[in-house]
């Protein structure tokens, strides 16, 4: 079964799905236990945000989506150390903009996607992390095979002064 996850979700599921993204600075994670032939896949926008009471988990934030992706996997009786994981995504989408005050949301996001699987104890098999442009990419929960095509921002046009 495809599905296309939207940016700020993420999926839990078996073997019948592939899931479809695609990604520009937004980081997406995949899980998926070998033995089992399930797994998760995250697309997420930002890496945090900061926790105000009782706010529900928001899987457009890198440290909930994951928290929400082990929690389901839980439910489902899979341990996240069991799991193999991939991290997609972090791409600079004005990379001929320099903004000497802004922080590289996609940089941002992908070093925390790792962070968090540290913290997690997961290990990351391959990641495809960074450089400029969007990048399309597809899951199958069957093998835990990942393909993704990245398509690179064309040079700026030149200044005419």
């Amino acid at each position: 079964m495809d599905m296309f996850l939207q940016p700020g979700s993420y999926i839990v599921g078996d073997a019948r799905f592939r899931v479809r993204t695609i990604l520009g600075s937004c980081v997406s994670i995949t899980l998926w236990h070998p033995g089992r032939r399930e797994g998760a896949m995250s697309h997420f926008l930002l890496a945090s945000r900061p926790r105000h009471g009782d706010q529900p988990l928001d899987g457009r934030y890198g440290a909930e989506a994951v928290h929400l992706m082990v929690r389901a996997l839980e439910r489902k009786g899979i341990g996240v150390q069991e799991c193999e994981a991939k991290i997609f995504g972090g791409g600079n989408m004005f990379p001929d903009r320099p903004h000497p005050h802004v922080v590289d949301i996609g940089r941002r996001n992908g070093e925390a996607a790792r962070e968090l699987l540290r913290q997690y104890g997961v290990a990351v098999r391959s990641e495809h992390l960074f450089g400029s442009g969007h990048r399309q990419v597809i899951f199958s929960m069957a093998t835990g095979d990942v393909w993704v095509k990245q398509i690179s921002l064309p040079p700026s046009a030149p200044t005419i002064t």
